[in-house]
């Protein structure tokens, strides 16, 4: 079953090399009960460990079952291990948050993807502990928890138990108890191997093989040894079919549990995924509901709104005015209104420079004739005074309706609410001021007077035809279709000919507002972005510290899995499951944090706010794909780490 031959192991402490083991061969037989004995650094428990497929010789050739180990893949050798081994430790090596049931059932975790609660009760019994299998490690003594390890060590059945000095850490009577129990599983046709120093636990064994300066100085049979085919052969380990999701959800379990018995450091690790996650949702709620406002307030200044002008025909390729015929009238304007699909409003304008007068003051400015729909179009409702009506359009009345700088050109500090003003040496009354809208390089908006369209027309500018006409639109969306149709609709009304037709009209989308509304939105979205992904990294970040620390602290117990039989990949799924385990529930209490704060922002300081599924379903998406990215680094330093040094690990 074991051939050593010219065994050799050395360890580099620093600069020094230190041989553990020079040229051990030997061969250990199938039944046998071999104790393994040595003076503290003669080299045993090294042996021992190399026999258990933890460690790998240096030198030397090593067959377990007819096979060389030097060369079998680290898969390969936790197979052999969770198949063919059993190890029972010194320190027992019980994960403590595990009851003592579900330690004995771990190693079938890594066998049959599930731990086998019923068999390891039974086992429990088997070795006098069938009634402790709910408590857990701090509840039993020291001989009860390495009864609890040596069932542990039979869960996979295997054919050989190695026990590193598994008396050590026990009073006499409990010595005794663990030495029958071993000397029982020989008797049923075990293998066991066992290390120690004492030679009142040797005499339990019928071989005993001395090792001094990492030697075999003696080779013993204390009495005449059965033959290994003479024993009853134990039952071959039962292995169930792969099941990585059932695998995962078991890994998962027990993360939540780890996750549990540290719940300090817990809170730590999921409060920057929920920072990350709330403000992530915060933002995005109250950026949302500010696009929205955005969108609003441009759309009633005109985001949707079309110009319509007369063009110019050209002739000898020279633009010339365009003929009375093609002229724009108020019947042009209700006739868009009318019969233009997807038409709001339309409104029918006539500018032109006047001079203003007030007492003793004057000022040239812009004056505009138009109708009652342009607050709507243009959000100018008032906010001191108000806009004249349809009855005084028709009636051409002389009433006027200011902006700010005409306000402060003409009146000062003086209320100008129903005061009296001349434009162009006609009187007219004040009946509102409109909306501050501000200025630009190239124009104030509030250096104008607003009057009645008619009155404009006949009493001050003397027209009879529309400078323009605006048009709104529905939706933004069909603005260019609407745009055509109002177009086709003034040459059929005007029975513009073929060849004037291109020229004849023009329209032109209020470029300026749609490009401010879409770099606004998209300045939004990148600005949204970037906290989304800062917020969550650093989240992220507390995550890997975490687990990095969680590594640190629990390396033996990654030892005490490869042990039994786990992968790497298994150490890989159990870290991840973790983290991921982390990152969902921080997400879901992130997200359930953030939609409280954007409520509360909402009713308290009155902020539009807008929370989305894709919102929700995208922060919740990226905090468990950061807790994966972040988790994966400490999850394959686990992985990576050496059996051996995992377990020697202080």
């Amino acid at each position: 079953m074991i051939e050593l031959r010219d065994i050799t192991k050395t360890y580099q402490l620093g600069t020094t090399a230190v041989p553990a083991l020079r040229g051990v061969t030997l061969t250990i037989e199938p039944g046998e009960f071999v104790a393994i004995m040595g003076p503290s650094g003669s080299g045993k428990s090294t042996l021992m460990h190399l026999i258990g497929l933890l460690d790998t010789p240096d030198g030397g050739s090593y067959r377990f079952d007819g096979h060389e180990v030097g060369r079998l893949g680290d898969d390969d050798l936790a197979q052999r291990r969770r198949e063919d081994i059993g190890f029972v430790f010194q320190q027992f090596n019980l994960l403590p948050r595990l009851t003592a049931a579900e330690n004995v059932a771990l190693p079938l975790l890594y066998s049959e993807h599930r731990l086998d609660l019923e068999r390891a009760n039974g086992l429990l019994a088997r070795v006098g502990l069938g009634e402790r299998g709910g408590h857990r490690p701090n509840e039993l003594s020291g001989g009860q928890q390495q009864r609890v390890a040596i069932a542990r060590s039979l869960i996979n059945r295997p054919r050989i138990i190695l026990a590193d000095e598994p008396t050590g850490n026990l009073d006499s009577e409990s010595q005794h108890e663990i030495l029958t129990l071993l000397s029982g599983l020989n008797a049923q046709g075990m293998t066991v191997i066992m290390v120690t120093h004492e030679e009142e636990v040797a005499r339990f064994a019928r071989r005993r093989i001395r090792i001094r300066d990492g030697r075999v100085q003696a080779d013993e049979t204390m009495a005449a040894r059965e033959a290994g085919a003479a024993r009853a052969k134990p039952a071959p380990p039962v292995h169930g079919a792969a099941g990585s999701g059932v695998e995962f959800i078991e890994h998962l379990r027990q993360g939540l549990r780890t996750l549990a018995a540290n719940k300090v450091r817990t809170g730590l690790s999921m409060l920057g995924i929920l920072i990350g996650v709330a403000a992530v949702i915060a933002m995005l709620g109250m950026g949302r509901g500010a696009q929205e406002t955005i969108e609003k307030q441009l759309a009633s200044m005109g985001s949707n709104l079309l110009v319509m002008r007369q063009g110019a025909v050209r002739v000898g390729g020279v633009a010339q005015e365009a003929g009375a015929a093609q002229r724009m009238t108020l019947d042009d304007v209700g006739a868009i209104r009318e019969r233009v699909p997807g038409v709001r409003e339309a409104s029918g304008q006539v500018r032109g420079r006047v001079q203003v007068a007030y007492a003793n003051r004057n000022w040239s400015t812009a004056v505009l004739g138009t109708s009652t729909a342009y607050p709507r179009l243009r959000a100018a409702q008032p906010p001191v005074g108000r806009f004249f009506t349809d009855d005084e359009n028709q009636r051409r009345a002389r009433v006027a309706v200011i902006g700010m700088t005409v306000v402060r050109e003409l009146f000062g500090e003086v209320n100008p609410i129903g005061e009296l003003i001349k434009i162009n040496k006609i009187s007219f009354q004040v009946i509102g001021i409109l909306p501050v809208k501000g200025a630009s390089a190239w124009s104030d908006e509030d250096d104008i007077v607003v009057i009645p369209v008619l009155t404009a027309m006949y009493r001050v500018l003397g027209k009879d035809y529309l400078d323009y006409i605006d048009i709104q639109a529905e939706r933004r969306e069909d603005m260019d279709e609407v745009s055509q149709s109002a177009v086709d609709l003034m040459l059929t009304r005007h029975r513009v000919p073929p060849s004037l037709q291109p020229d004849a009209y023009s329209v032109r989308n209020m470029a300026e507002i749609q490009s401010a509304l879409t770099e606004t939105s998209r300045t939004m979205a990148w600005l949204l972005a970037s906290i989304a992904t800062i917020s969550l990294v650093v989240g992220g970040i507390g995550i890997m510290n975490i687990m990095l620390v969680s590594v640190a602290e629990r390396t033996r117990e990654v030892g005490l899995r490869k042990a039994v039989g786990a992968r790497s990949r298994d150490i890989l799924l159990q870290f991840l499951a973790e983290t991921v385990a982390v990152s969902v529930v921080g997400g879901v209490a992130g997200i359930a944090l953030g939609w409280i704060a954007t409520a509360l922002l909402s009713a308290l300081a009155g902020w539009s706010t807008a929370v989305s599924v894709g919102a929700v379903l995208l922060a919740f998406l990226f905090s468990a794909a950061i807790g994966i990215l972040f988790g994966l680094y400490p999850a394959r330093k686990a992985a990576r780490l050496h059996p051996i040094v995992a377990l020697r690990h202080e």
